[in-house]
């Protein structure tokens, strides 16, 4: 019988039907859209495409991480039940959710729940999250314990990869992560920043490509560089995209034709959630995949 539970964040950015269908327990990021307290919740209360919308007509949006609270409330109501919970968290290298993670399994602690929770640093985000939980899951099913499974997940975590493609540079520029020098030439240029998370669980620029298609072409090289066992990969691929579901068929058909034995038949495609959402605005593209470490 298994006697733990698997909790992440709503920023591993799946759907609440998978989450539920592969019984992982999850947690709502927080966010303000023109001053409203909302949740980060699979777009339930908000649609993506009500908030690209309003971001577009120059709404303010903000995001916040768990609490502290939020934590411990979702935690006990697991633990009175007589389960353990290993959470696997949003990189510390992008939001500050770890750190509270880490006190609200210190005041449980305190509690008398000592060593009922591990919480892992995933040191990524977006669908890459959503890999190591779906991953996680399969695992789980397959009778590994609580404390061997949290050992696999942090020895494995930085053979997730998460490669993102945008075609709309405006909100990059609002976060600083492009001047808006560079992103009024990139504008001009038709110019589309790849980004990946680093190793340190960051998010970094790491080319400018010229024109969408090139763009999804260099998202697939990705892929086929760096992804366990070449063109038998066999894994599960997860697309994320943020109000550009065209785009995110596209690449997937791209995948698709070059991966024939990918889990499930299919790569798997779902709507990027508010709380990453919120900095990289409409028009971006995730591809996640299994591959060699990150370095």
């Amino acid at each position: 019988m298994i006697d733990y539970v698997l909790s992440c964040c709503s920023t591993c950015d799946l759907s609440q039907e998978w989450l539920d269908s592969r019984g992982i327990h999850y947690i709502y990021f927080n966010y303000e859209l023109n001053g409203q307290q909302r949740k980060d919740d699979f777009g339930q209360t908000c649609s993506p495409a009500d908030l690209y919308a309003s971001m577009l007509s120059g709404a303010d949006v903000k995001t916040s991480q768990v609490s502290v609270g939020e934590y411990v409330e979702s935690w006990r109501s697991i633990l009175e039940s007589g389960k353990k919970v290993l959470h696997v968290c949003m990189s510390s290298g992008i939001s500050g959710t770890y750190a509270s993670a880490c006190t609200a399994r210190d005041t449980l602690d305190s509690e008398g729940y000592q060593g009922q929770i591990i919480v892992i640093d995933s040191l990524n985000a977006s669908t890459s999250l959503g890999l190591i939980m779906d991953k996680l899951a399969d695992l789980r099913d397959e009778g590994y314990g609580f404390e061997d499974l949290a050992a696999w997940a942090e020895t494995h975590k930085l053979e997730a990869h998460t490669w993102f493609i945008t075609t709309d540079l405006t909100f990059l520029i609002r976060g600083g992560r492009v001047s808006k020098a560079a992103g009024l030439l990139g504008g001009m240029l038709n110019i589309c920043p790849m980004l990946d998370v680093e190793a340190d669980g960051s998010l970094l620029v790491k080319e400018k490509i010229r024109t969408k298609r090139k763009a999804f072409t260099r998202q697939l090289q990705k892929m086929e560089e760096l992804c366990w066992n070449g063109y038998n990969y066999d894994e599960r691929v997860f697309i994320a995209n943020t109000e550009c579901l065209s785009d995110a068929k596209a690449v997937a058909g791209m995948v698709e034709g070059k991966f024939h034995k990918i889990k499930g038949g299919r790569v798997e495609i779902f709507d990027v959630g508010a709380t990453i959402g919120c900095h990289l605005g409409p028009g971006t593209v995730v591809l996640s995949f299994w591959g060699e470490p990150r370095a």
